[in-house]
């Protein structure tokens, strides 16, 4: 006759590890996709055949690193391309995929001003298991306006080509310019999100993410982020400034304010508009008299639309619309971005992503360190454009110096 004899101590505890252990194992598989996914004997075979489980087990560690506080942000990765852009558009979204997006499944607007092929939808569709939403431009929102002076409007692109300007004489080039300035966080298909991250047709990320940049966005209480920083063209923008300054900026009377800021003739109608403790030190070396063309290269941002749909903003925007020099001039939504950024936010809820690797032709931004090694950056990190002659990284760091 068998003896049952009682379990040791060590063996007792070892019991209830296995126990929690299975049940936790069941309530993944049931709450988390990706955990079932990656945790399936089909699957796990297949990454051991391909020689990539060690990756796919990285990203379920990020993935769990959060459970069971599994958060996303009201957040969203917004795309402007033409139906021509397609292979551009699928190297933007599978390295975007593949960096990040597979594992937190933020959904994608693609956005055109004609509608997307068949063909277009079905390439892109693959590429993820998020939701993609495919939206068409209003008219009035992408074309010229017919209040424009045409004959001026040629005048000034024939100026451009002249000097060789790149874009110079290009009607399209100015509509997403202005569209990208006060438009795209207007379309219905982003009236549900607050954040968006821009993405270009052909760019790439190169590192891996394991944390999520729109929470960290939300929680930090950040408004506006880049990754790359330089001057503008001044050919491009001859008048923007002085449209800001001595337009926008004109209906004042002076008020108590910072010595940053002193030169500003603060807004008496709206006395809300500039912040206090803003940014303008990274737009002007001398008080505002006169701008040093620095801005963020808005083909990269990740930002709060909610910023962008402000009264301030609104207000900027359409006095920078009323001027006409969209068309007249050549004004790029990045310097419209980044001057409404730096006078109407706090400098501390601007940020510079500085783990997120990418580059978007002829820039790119490589982190270095311990930063480069975490993210598996493919980039080199000697190749970066922070420190270059022609970047504002320097006048943007000052800011917190």
């Amino acid at each position: 006759m068998a003896v049952l004899l009682p379990l040791s101590a060590p063996k007792r505890y070892l019991g209830v590890v296995l126990v929690a252990v299975i049940i936790l194992h069941y309530f993944l598989t049931i709450v988390n996709d990706d955990y079932s996914r990656i945790s399936s004997f089909s699957n796990i075979g297949e990454q051991l055949r391909t020689g990539e489980q060690y990756d796919e087990l990285i990203s379920l560690d990020n993935n769990l690193r959060s459970f069971p506080n599994v958060t996303k942000a009201n957040a969203t990765f917004v795309l402007l391309a033409r139906n021509s852009d397609l292979p551009g558009v699928v190297n933007s979204i599978q390295s975007v995929e593949d960096r990040f997006n597979r594992i937190h499944n933020y959904s994608w607007v693609l956005l055109n001003e004609e509608p997307f092929t068949d063909d277009f939808k079905e390439r892109v569709t693959v590429l993820t298991r998020a939701s993609i939403s495919f939206g068409l431009i209003p008219r009035e929102h992408w074309f010229q306006p017919d209040w424009i002076d045409e004959e001026r409007a040629r005048q000034g692109r024939q100026k451009m080509m002249a000097q060789r300007i790149i874009y110079g004489g290009s009607v399209s080039y100015r509509n997403m310019c202005r569209f990208n300035s006060g438009f795209f966080f207007q379309h219905e298909l982003l009236q549900q999100y607050r954040y968006y991250w821009r993405i270009e047709p052909d760019v790439k990320f190169f590192c891996d993410l394991d944390y999520d940049p729109f929470l960290y966005m939300q929680e930090h209480e950040k408004v506006y982020s880049f990754t790359i920083s330089l001057f503008e063209w001044e050919p491009t923008i001859p008048t923007l400034w002085q449209t800001t300054k001595g337009g926008f900026l004109s209906w004042v009377t002076p008020t108590q304010l910072s010595p940053a800021v002193s030169f500003i003739d603060f807004i008496a109608e709206y006395p809300q508009y500039v912040e206090n403790h803003n940014a303008m030190d990274f737009l002007s070396n001398d008080g505002g008299k006169s701008y040093n063309l620095c801005h963020f290269w808005s083909n990269f941002e990740i930002a709060d639309m909610d910023f962008w749909r402000t009264e301030a903003y609104t207000a900027y925007f359409n006095y920078l619309e009323q001027k006409g020099g969209f068309y007249y001039e050549r004004w790029g939504d990045a310097p419209v971005h980044s001057i409404a950024a730096a006078l109407f936010a706090r400098r501390d809820q601007i940020h510079f992503f500085r783990d997120i690797g990418y580059r978007h032709d002829p820039f790119q931004h490589c982190p270095s360190g311990e930063q480069w090694t975490k993210g598996r950056c493919s980039c080199d990190p000697t190749d970066t454009f922070d420190y270059t002659a022609n970047s504002c990284l320097k006048k943007f760091e000052k800011l917190f110096a």
